[in-house]
């Protein structure tokens, strides 16, 4: 049984891609200042070659 456990953890983690390039984090932040006031902003992503994804805060 544990065999079989074993052989499904790695091939799980072979299929998410951790053995493959690391992904890049970036981070960006920001102040406004217009008529409304002063407004924050935050972006936080990662990217690894042509794919990134970001969250905007």
């Amino acid at each position: 049984m544990k065999r079989i456990a074993l052989i499904i953890v790695v091939a799980a983690v072979a299929g998410c891609g951790a053995d493959g390039a690391p992904w890049r984090p970036s981070a960006n932040v920001g102040i406004s200042i217009g008529t409304g006031g002063v407004s924050p902003s935050a972006n936080l992503g990662a990217s690894n070659g042509p794919v990134s994804v970001a969250v905007g805060l």
